[in-house]
């Protein structure tokens, strides 16, 4: 079986890739002097000893801290203001990408293993125009290859280029002789390059999160900041009621009824399990999750779930 080379969403290129640079003003992931991400809080929850710098000042927003209230202004105004910082530039940023066979697949948009290459590729340009240093790791089935953080568009591109190579070699016909447990081997070597006070964005399948790996995790988030963004597709989540179903991987097959409600109702029921021990795991590291699926656009998703999680302001 061969997979049209031209068939959009299947497939990424490098040129795709780069054009991701022309969305980065879409969403908001880093913090400018003219507008505030709501990830400002990996930014400044932990400064881990780096240096702070003047921003801005504005009107207090619900969720600001008091502490930061310039006093001054606010005597002068007679409306309570906010001093805003920000840390040194040039932080380390590290994407860790999966393109392995398990995300080789999609039913709406694109394959799991382009929304992942495209948000990594998101993440990278707007993390250089935020002046930080980026380098990531991308891994398969059977290997990984690395690039070490720079403030460089050479740097970017050689992540890139790798994200696209990776993407590009993926088939129906899985290869022989994976490892057994890829990213958690992935986290694990992060853990041995990084340094503290680098901000992790995670980019893996949903159904990754083994205890290995939520174990590396825990000990990656000691630190560093971590950003989780783990991926699906609506068929990770309800299973069709569509008939006798048939799989077949090399020589083993197997048959689901699709009409049988007990059975879908588990196979829901999995999918949910999955996700709340996403939620469970941020919620205990204290690290932004933001889930993406491939039934819908990465920039309108990606808004969206940042704007949940911009401060309310106070009726």
């Amino acid at each position: 079986m061969q997979t049209p080379a031209n068939q959009p969403g299947i497939h990424v290129t490098l040129g795709e890739l780069i054009d991701m640079r022309h969305k980065v003003h879409e969403v908001p992931l880093f913090s400018t002097p003219a507008r505030r991400s709501p990830l400002i809080g990996l930014h400044h929850s932990r400064l881990r000893g780096r240096g702070v710098d003047f921003d801005q000042v504005r009107v207090y927003q619900a969720g600001d801290d008091v502490r930061t209230i310039d006093w001054r202004v606010t005597a002068r105004t007679q409306e309570p203001h906010t001093k805003l910082f920000h840390e040194e530039r040039e932080r380390p940023i590290f994407i860790i990408a999966e393109q392995s066979q398990r995300l080789f697949f999609g039913s709406s948009l694109c394959f799991k293993s382009v929304l992942a290459a495209q948000a990594a590729a998101l993440v990278a340009w707007a993390a250089l125009g935020h002046n930080d240093r980026i380098g990531g790791l991308v891994f398969a089935d059977n290997e990984h290859h690395e690039v070490k953080p720079r403030r460089s568009k050479q740097s970017l591109l050689q992540l890139l280029n790798l994200l696209a190579r990776a993407n590009q070699a993926l088939q129906p016909e899985p290869q022989p002789g994976g490892v057994r447990d890829a990213f958690g081997l992935a986290l694990r070597r992060a853990r041995e390059v990084l340094r503290p006070g680098s901000l992790v964005v995670v980019l893996c399948d949903e159904r990754a999160l083994s205890d290995n790996a939520e174990q590396q995790l825990t000990l990656l988030a000691r630190h560093t900041d971590l950003l989780l963004l783990p991926l699906s597709d609506p068929l990770d989540h309800a299973l069709p009621a569509a008939g006798l179903l048939r799989f077949t991987q090399n020589d083993a097959q197997l048959e689901l009824d699709s009409h049988n409600g007990d059975l879908r109702q588990r196979y829901r029921e999995q999918a949910q399990t999955r996700e709340q021990r996403w939620q469970r795991l941020a919620q205990k590291l204290g690290v932004p999750l933001l889930p993406l699926s491939t039934q819908f656009e990465l920039v309108e998703q990606l808004q969206e779930q940042l704007s949940a999680l911009r401060p309310r302001k106070a009726p």
